[in-house]
Formats: structure tokens, C-alpha cells, sequence
């Protein structure tokens, strides 16, 4: 595993898109794993500039997102539908036949899940995985204790989950409770993952990911075993490091 750190949050989005953008040269029509928040938003921003200026080109490339939320419509601006559509896909040239997003609102979640599971292997698996971290150490929204034998599965959220993610609502009331999420299984099957972390919350989290036991109980640990891990993290969030 390998640890890159940046000096701010602009140098670790700008280090990102980087590597998503070589992996897209080196394989136009590779898979990619993406992840929402606010941690991904300036790498999302480097790409789009980067496709402006024509040094990418995202026609045959497909997406494949980490979760959803569910009970949440898609066109609800706390959506991660909404979310992905509005902050990245609308100004890339990607084929909207090629990017996949849970549907929250299924009426079978375990067939939706099911499904979301065959259609990324389908692909032939996912090529580079994105991840962002919670303070609590989920990824994706494999909360503390979550099975890492788990494939994309339905996830009843952390109560610091909900909390942290509260502020993108008007009342913590109004945070859904459960998402559906690519399991821990899933994410380790990608053939490179880069993890991003900024900001002195993720302190704890990333200093028991990067140096702490394999243990379910900080989900982002496993990452330890994968054959081509890289964290990238700014100063602030690397200072147990």
C-alpha cells in the first residue's frame, strides 16, 4: 500500500484525477468505481477541466457507483443520482448507458443488489476503484463490523454516519437510514483502489487504516491487503502518520 501525501486539499484532488485520468488513456474503455461526498468533489472538478482541455476522453469508459441511499427519490438534491449527474457526468462526454448507480427505490432491494452485482462483473470487474473514508472508517457505507465477505448488499447506516451526514440535510430526521452498498468483498476485487482523506476528522481513521490491525471494526483497514492500494491524504488528515 502505498501513502501519497498532499499538502492541501486542492494537491490531493489534482493527484487523484491524475491517476484516474492515466488509467483512462491506458484503458479507454476501462471500469471505474466512484464515490460522492464532499472529499471527491475536487478531483471530480480536475476531470472535468482535464476533459475540457481534451487530455481525456470518457466515451467508452464505464461507472460503476458505490452506493445509494435508499427511500431517497433520484432527483432528490441529497441523492447520490442527483449528486453524480450534477457534479460530474453532465459535463463529461460518458455515455449514460454506461454509468450504473443503485436504485434505492426498488422494489426488490435484494434482486436490485443482486443485479448490481452481475452487471459489474459482466464488465469484467472494476479496473480502478475510488473510495473516500468515514471518520468511523466505512467505505462505501460498510459500517464498523460489516461482514468483508459482503458483495453489494443493503446497509443500515451508523448512527455517526447519519449524524456526519446530516448536514447535508435540513434536520438529521431527514437522513435516510439505509443505502445500498458495494460490499467489502467487492471493493478488494477491483484491480487498484486509490482512498482519499482530508481534514483533521479523518485523523483517527486513516492512521488506523493505514498502521492499525485488519479489523472490522475500522471496515477501510482491509485495504491493507489489497495488491494495489494507494492512500492519498492532505497534511491535516496525516498527522498520525
Amino acid at each position: 500500500m502505498r501513502i501519497i501525501r498532499a499538502d492541501n486539499y486542492e494537491e490531493m484532488s489534482k493527484k487523484a484525477a491524475d491517476i484516474v485520468k492515466s488509467q483512462v488513456i491506458l484503458k479507454p474503455d476501462c471500469v471505474l468505481g466512484l464515490a460522492t461526498g464532499d472529499t471527491p468533489l475536487g478531483m471530480y472538478s480536475e476531470l472535468i477541466n482535464m476533459y475540457e482541455n481534451k487530455e481525456v476522453d470518457f466515451s467508452d469508459v464505464t461507472i460503476f457507483n458505490l452506493d445509494e441511499y435508499c427511500k431517497l427519490n433520484r432527483e432528490n438534491a441529497q441523492s447520490y443520482f442527483y449528486y453524480m449527474n450534477h457534479n460530474f457526468f453532465k459535463y463529461i462526454n460518458v455515455k449514460k448507458k454506461n454509468t450504473h448507480i443503485p436504485n434505492g427505490n426498488a422494489k426488490d432491494i435484494d434482486e436490485e443488489c443482486r443485479d448490481y452485482e452481475r452487471q459489474i462483473k459482466n464488465k469484467g470487474g472494476i479496473d480502478l476503484q475510488v473510495l473516500g473514508i468515514g471518520a468511523n472508517g466505512h467505505i462505501g457505507f460498510n459500517e464498523p463490523a460489516i461482514n468483508f465477505e459482503a458483495e453489494t448488499h443493503l446497509v443500515k447506516l451508523d448512527e455517526m454516519t447519519i449524524e456526519a451526514n446530516s448536514r447535508f440535510f435540513n434536520s438529521i430526521a431527514e437522513v435516510p437510514t439505509s443505502a445500498i452498498s458495494m460490499g467489502i468483498k467487492t471493493i478488494m476485487q477491483s484491480r487498484m483502489l486509490i482512498l482519499l482523506a482530508n481534514g483533521e476528522a479523518k485523523v483517527d481513521a486513516i492512521f488506523k487504516t493505514a498502521k492499525g490491525k485488519i479489523n472490522p471494526k475500522v471496515p477501510a483497514s482491509i485495504i491493507q491487503l489489497h495488491p494495489n492500494a494507494t492512500i492519498i491524504v492532505e497534511k491535516y488528515a496525516a498527522k498520525l502518520l
